[in-house]
């Protein structure tokens, strides 16, 4: 064994993890394809220039301070390492350097967070449509907006933050156009009062809402039919609200319709998943102290399921804790004690998202498309494709597959798996628990035979 515990992942879940466990006297090896720590939510934060404080608020800012501590810890850390396998009895291996190497150890954390939910809508692969979750990076990472006219469609906290954010950072943002449907509204009001015991957040919201309706840009809600014009690049978009049709010259789309747990790894190792109805979103199945189905594999953060920065670090320590537990270095009486506080918190965190899921539950006919567009941006296939598989026998994504390739583009199905599941379960009239999901193999990122072949030599 080269230590005692791995942890994949040097976002806030991550990173807490790491803390936690080096304090509870474990080797811990962290490692993160990045060149800085801080994951996605905290991305550059140790780097990005100071007038960037106040675009990129408070609650980015003060990743800093994690990022402080994790440097000051004793844990290993192996930046710009990339996982591209991780075999049964926790053997990770992961390019770093363009040379192969292999790490081992008893327990292991993922924390490698979420990813933005597909937006398949008429014209999503044309240049200029990007992700909200891309804007932002860039702002983090270089201080860049997008020029030109800047729209904003799809639904959730994140479209918003950043349409502030581009408006702080004096981009043109032109319009937002929200397509979450009228009767989200009524299914969330049953969860207003566990959300109002988190007014902060509530405040946060409501002081984002205010902004954007201040800068007296089109804001649009519960609009439906959007289709990106233009032949080389996104020119326009056209939607309908209330039956009206209506039509905005643009030079970049944002699209977000929230995120889903990032499962690559854990379908990968066969752990056991279910479906999230009220996220849309496969989850695995984990313990109190975040362990899967497989004994010393733990998930931390938003991989086990959506709940934002400060839930994942509170996720990230009940991880370590339960490793530290299961390695004996912690009683089971010393295990509650320490979790007991930090189980508390963790639930106050949590007290918003049923009610952010079922207000920005994003509407069917996105998530489970019947027009002409394209769902597999890889290998282009259409929804109307996936559909006539099952006329031709397919009865899940893995037989799709067969069909018409999709999901055996370089993304493997990580855009395009979530919304294939949910197509074949509107088509057979069934729940997606009941379709599955695509089968993950190695290599989970590229990897060329020599790197590979450099792997043998160094383990002989």
């Amino acid at each position: 064994m080269t230590h005692d515990l791995i942890i994949i992942g040097a976002g806030p879940a991550g990173m807490s993890a790491a803390i936690t466990a080096a304090d509870l006297g474990l080797r811990t090896l962290l490692l993160d394809e990045q060149t800085q720590l801080g994951g996605q939510i905290y991305r550059n934060v140790a780097r990005t220039p100071s007038y960037m404080d106040t675009i990129l608020g408070a609650d980015y800012v003060c990743g800093r301070q994690l990022v402080s501590r994790m440097k000051e810890s004793s844990v290993d850390v192996s930046l710009s390492s990339t996982v591209w396998n991780i075999e049964a009895g926790f053997d990770v291996h992961s390019l770093r350097d363009g040379k192969a190497l292999l790490f081992r150890a008893p327990q292991l954390i993922v924390a490698s967070g979420a990813l933005e939910r597909p937006s398949p809508i008429q014209g999503w692969s044309l240049p200029g449509v990007l992700n909200a979750g891309a804007a932002q990076i860039a702002m983090k990472s270089g201080a860049s907006i997008p020029a030109g006219k800047i729209a904003l469609a799809g639904g959730g906290p994140l479209l918003l933050l950043v349409a502030c954010q581009l408006l702080d950072a004096g981009a043109n943002v032109v319009a937002v156009v929200e397509t979450s449907p009228a009767a989200n509204l009524r299914q969330a009001l049953r969860y207003l009062p566990g959300a109002l015991r988190s007014p902060k957040l509530l405040a946060k919201g409501l002081a984002m809402t205010m902004r954007l309706k201040g800068a007296g840009i089109i804001w649009h809600k519960n609009a439906t039919v959007l289709q990106v014009g233009g032949d080389d690049k996104a020119r326009s978009l056209s939607y309908e609200v209330g039956g009206r049709k209506q039509r905005i010259d643009i030079d970049t789309l944002l699209l977000h319709h929230g995120v889903i747990p990032n499962t690559q790894i854990s379908r990968l190792l066969q752990a056991d998943h279910e479906w999230n109805d009220r996220q849309l979103a496969w989850q695995p199945r984990l313990n109190d102290f975040n362990e899967t189905s497989i004994a010393g594999f733990r998930i931390a953060g938003d991989g086990g399921g959506i709940g934002g920065a400060w839930a994942a670090e509170t996720s990230g320590r009940l991880a370590a804790i339960g490793a530290a537990n299961a390695l004996g270095r912690l009683s089971d009486a010393e295990r509650d004690r320490m979790s007991e506080p930090i189980r508390r918190k963790h639930a106050t965190e949590m007290r918003i998202r049923p009610f952010l899921d079922a207000l920005y539950r994003p509407p069917q006919w996105l998530v489970a498309p019947k027009a002409e567009v394209i769902v597999c941006r890889c290998e282009e296939v259409t929804a109307t494709v996936i559909r006539q598989s099952v006329a031709l026998g397919s009865r899940g994504p893995n037989q799709t597959k067969f069909y018409n390739r999709c999901g055996m583009g370089p993304c493997q199905g990580r855009i395009c798996g979530p919304i294939v599941t949910q197509i074949l379960a509107d088509e057979l009239s069934l729940d997606p628990s009941e379709i599955g999901a695509y089968r993950v193999r190695a290599p989970l990122k590229p990897i060329t035979l020599k790197q590979i072949a450099s792997l043998r030599q160094m383990a002989k």
